[in-house]
């Protein structure tokens, strides 16, 4: 235990706990998340995460608002490095949001899972992060409805949660390992883009 104490020294402990957390849940999954292992393996006391997180419950939610954040991040910047192109746009989103959700599952899992949004009644805060997300996915349908590229006839909300109902399927299919093959992966996102975007 002293050893293990070592390990954290200053800084961010809110977001110390986070990052450990997470790596606990890639390898022994949710279930294998404790505040006590997970205070062993900082290297605090067992009621410092207590400070940060009322339970595990709000650990988990915490977890899932970062990855709603880090995901928005990942997506805004593979468009910022991309072509102005419709069809450049498409298919770099499509990529980038499944791309990002297969590599960090980890995440992925609780901002979609029953973990947090049945566990309890979600913070306000993770709430808000999480309609702010869609909500910038269906602007993002208005503007391409706008520049003609999506027919006006349709709702752009309906639009997007069929669209990206899609995406989080294929995101799934992928992580639960129904799909593993990785040239696979760009074929089918290839393709809905196509399907959906008609690019």
């Amino acid at each position: 235990m002293t050893t293990a104490k070592k390990s954290y020294h200053h800084g961010d402990l809110k977001g110390t706990l986070e990052d450990a957390a997470v790596e606990i849940i890639r390898v022994e999954g949710v279930n294998g998340l404790s505040m006590r292992k997970l205070a062993d393996k900082v290297g605090v006391s067992r009621s410092a995460p207590y400070h940060h997180f009322e339970d595990k419950q709000a650990l988990l939610s915490a977890i899932a608002h970062k990855g709603f954040v880090l995901q928005a991040e990942a997506i805004d910047s593979a468009e910022a490095q991309g072509e102005p192109a419709f069809e450049a746009q498409v298919m770099q989103f499509v990529h980038a949001y499944v791309n990002w959700a297969v590599e960090h599952s980890e995440y992925y899992d609780l901002m979609f899972g029953s973990e947090v949004w049945q566990g309890s009644t979600p913070p306000e805060q993770f709430a808000q992060e999480s309609r702010g997300y869609f909500r910038r996915y269906v602007d993002r349908v208005q503007r391409w409805q706008e520049s003609g590229h999506i027919s006006q006839q349709l709702s752009a909300l309906r639009f997007a949660q069929v669209s990206w109902s899609s995406l989080h399927g294929i995101s799934r299919l992928l992580i639960d390992g129904i799909y593993v093959d990785k040239k696979a992966q760009e074929a089918i996102c290839s393709a809905a883009a196509t399907i959906f975007f008609k690019v």
